[in-house]
């Protein structure tokens, strides 16, 4: 996965609380190969009832900003996959499911918490808005207003170096090894012989 520092492209508003994983794709569509792709099950149910749902007015957005506890539900990470073959790289709320953020991150999508998530939604109404993002920075710009948003440094270097919790694993080999060395040594008696 390669990974990210700056992003800048259409956010779409999608004002609603509560979506769920199973909104996100319906659990019918995860018995698709990976290598198929997901994003043309993206919020499937809620699109079909919908000619005017806002991701279908505007296909380019590479962001999206919705209401709170997004990404609810069970733990299901096809949830991400969809949003990521759909070219969604960001979506912003004021909060995420634990789970949900965690795999997000883990795929290259970032979970931009935003306290003023309602101040942006009103703003854009039911249009679009240009976002910028930085990592480093941990702030966006929406049109022409910055907003911090909340996300742990662990999770920022992941994003920037495309890393999944093995690639993190194998980034501090060095840190584990020594580790290791020294509690063999302080501790001798724990360790177990080698015949």
């Amino acid at each position: 996965m390669a990974g990210w520092n700056t992003y800048k492209g259409l956010a779409v508003a999608l004002p609603r609380a509560d979506i769920d994983t199973d909104q996100l794709i319906p659990a019918r569509f995860m018995s698709a190969s990976r290598s198929e792709g997901y994003g043309q099950y993206l919020m499937r149910d809620l699109r079909e009832g919908d000619a005017d749902f806002p991701l279908d007015r505007h296909p380019e957005a590479g962001a999206l900003v919705a209401g709170p506890n997004f990404g609810c539900g069970s733990s299901r990470e096809a949830a991400v996959y969809a949003l990521v073959d759909a070219g969604i790289r960001v979506v912003i709320a004021e909060s995420f499911a634990d789970i949900f953020a965690g795999n997000a991150v883990n795929n290259g999508l970032l979970p931009a918490r935003v306290a003023e998530t309602d101040e942006i939604l009103a703003a854009m109404g039911t249009g679009t808005a240009t976002i910028s993002v930085d990592l480093d920075a941990a702030e966006l710009r929406v049109n022409d207003t910055r907003y911090a948003f909340n996300l742990p440094r662990l999770w920022a270097e992941k994003l920037i170096n495309g890393w999944d919790d093995i690639d993190l694993t194998r980034a501090h080999l060095d840190d584990i090894a020594a580790f290791r060395a020294e509690r063999a040594t302080q501790s001798a008696w724990a360790w177990p012989r080698q015949v």
